[in-house]
């Protein structure tokens, strides 16, 4: 019997962005609810939702002021426990948003640690004295979200650490009385239904010992001393006996910057940590070094990427497939072609990734080719990274305010931030009121309603997609064998176990794409499955057209 954790097609929800039951201009719990039924149709089998703790909001529920209650906007406890229960009824499993790097500097935790440092909470967080007199931060570490990681607090006379936003202290790992609390806390969700967890920033929980100066780079000063830190394997360990075992709970670590290797070291299943990790070296495509420092897409570094982590964490790892979520922009507008070939780009974007070994995570909105929202002004940006990189490159580097505008337009996590599309109707069904942030302006374009009874439409592919990856086991448990990977272009590879194999071909260009098959395979035995095209036989010698994806499937005998 294969492990549910294999068979789960997860679905991502903004919850600020899904859907404004109330009409004041912000997503909640309610407006989750009332599209089960959509989520139901669309067939995925879980739900992960972005953070809906009490917060103040600095960076949009990632600064967390209370992890065990409901932030007003959402809804209440209640609500939040009819979703459970719906969703159950529905045969989804809920996994919540956990963020244990940090909390808000407004948490009960942090107020007493600044005010009474000699208190059982005073060293929750990494405080420490500054250099030359206390004048400068204790290190050169920086955030990243830009500026430097310290904030100097003159209630304590002392600095704090924030890898993020200001508002966001790190919590102090090393002390065992806060991993208790963080155990207690999580408990506490897994008793009202909860069914997994999405870990933030996980790799980054533990800190080498005296937080030395760091090598300094144009971002991230200081990161050897805290990614994968020293203690983070004991840590992670102990969260998974002392509270996921026994829940069986679905677990993905977000990850930052992590190799294969590294990665492994997380997911392999004899290590009893997480079931799987979100990397992103296939999410710097299109960047240098830093993301915002944009370079053009090419595809082979992508299918060049895409494969390795294929390749290096079988048999013992598991990937998670994504090409979007809350902090990315939107996939079609980077890696596809929103002009001539949208919907097949769109529809070639869900095959090649969907059809490889590992979970499918699906971004609300990416299942209808939601773009990036192509804002003119600043002001209709809302997300503190954002901002706080404008003022960098305006105010440090000097680039033109047209050349910020253009990174942000292409980067901004805003992109992925709109309210979800479901109709042609003012602010797109979202709401009956001016929503948080601006609706993308092609909304009657490109919506659920205009997809729903479209068969051909990209909406319809995503439920084809999901619905084979339900009930096709090669697609689950089968192995990943690449061809022609030296190809620019061309995907090619199969899924195979010994009853089955699934092969897709496809075409990531703008240009057409002659190959002949590896003779290892014998096309006489392949029947279509799945095309983003006109369906065609399978022949030794083919040509794709632009964005053009096939798909197969053999029975064995």
């Amino acid at each position: 019997m294969i492990d549910w954790k294999k068979k789960a097609v997860i679905y991502q929800i903004y919850p600020k962005s899904y859907l404004d039951s109330n009409n004041d201009g912000i997503g909640d719990i309610e407006g989750i609810i009332r599209k089960i039924p959509y989520l139901k149709e669309l067939g995925i089998n879980t739900v992960w939702l972005s953070p809906i703790y009490q917060s103040p909001m600095a960076d949009n529920g990632y600064d967390i002021s209370d992890y065990t209650k409901i932030h007003p906007m959402f809804g209440s406890l209640n609500s939040f426990k009819k979703l459970v229960d719906d969703l159950h009824h529905n045969d989804i499993k809920l996994m919540m948003d956990l963020v244990l790097n940090h909390t808000s500097d407004e948490h009960p935790w942090f107020i007493e640690s600044r005010t009474n440092p000699q208190g059982p909470k005073g060293d929750f967080y990494i405080w420490r004295k500054g250099r030359k007199n206390n004048k400068k931060p204790p290190n050169n570490w920086t955030s990243f979200f830009t500026g430097k990681a310290w904030s100097y607090d003159s209630t304590r006379d002392e600095y704090y650490l924030h890898l993020f936003g200001s508002k966001q202290p790190d919590l102090n790992w090393d002390n065992v009385k806060v991993r208790e609390e963080l155990h207690k806390m999580i408990h506490y969700w897994v008793t009202l239904g909860v069914d997994g967890f999405r870990l933030d920033v996980i790799n980054l929980i533990s800190k080498c010992d005296g937080l030395p100066k760091g090598k300094k780079r144009i971002a991230l000063t200081g990161k050897e001393h805290y990614m994968n830190g020293p203690r983070v394997h004991e840590y992670i360990k102990n969260l998974y006996h002392n509270v996921f075992k026994e829940a069986n709970a679905i677990t993905v670590g977000e990850t930052v910057f992590v190799t294969p290797e590294e990665a492994l070291a997380y997911c392999n299943i004899e290590r009893e940590e997480l079931d799987m990790v979100f990397q992103f070296e296939h999410m710097n495509v299109d960047s240098f070094n830093n993301k915002w420092f944009i370079m053009p897409f090419r595809p082979k570094k992508l299918k060049k990427i895409l494969y390795r982590w294929q390749k290096e964490l079988y048999p013992k790892g598991w990937n998670a497939l994504y090409f979007e979520n809350h902090d990315q922009p939107r996939s079609v507008s980077r890696f596809g072609n929103t002009k001539q070939y949208y919907e097949k780009s769109a529809k070639l974007l869900a095959t090649i990734l969907y059809f490889q070994r590992g979970t499918p995570y699906i971004y609300q909105g990416q299942e209808i080719g939601m773009l990036n929202a192509q804002f003119e002004n600043l002001d209709q940006y809302r997300d503190v990274e954002t901002l706080n990189v404008y003022k960098l490159g305006r105010e440090t580097l000097h680039f033109t305010h047209q050349r910020m505008m253009k990174k942000i337009k292409y980067m901004s996590r805003d992109n992925a931030r709109t309210p979800m599309q479901w109709s042609p109707h003012q602010y797109a069904g979202f709401s009956k009121t001016a929503p948080w942030i601006e609706v993308n302006s092609n909304y009657k374009d490109i919506n659920v309603k205009a997809q729903e009874n479209d068969s051909n439409s990209i909406l319809s592919y995503y439920k084809k997609i999901i619905n084979l990856r339900k009930t096709n086991v090669a697609l689950i448990e089968g192995d990943f064998i690449p061809y022609l990977t030296r190809h620019k272009s061309l995907y090619l590879y199969t899924r195979n176990t010994d009853k089955c194999s699934v092969l897709v071909v496809a075409n990531h260009s703008v240009k057409d794409i002659k190959f002949s098959l590896p003779k290892t395979l014998d096309y006489n035995l392949y029947r279509p499955l799945l095309a983003n095209d006109d369906v065609r036989e399978l022949t030794q010698k083919m040509t794709l057209k632009p964005y053009e994806a096939q798909v197969y499937i053999a029975k064995k005998r």
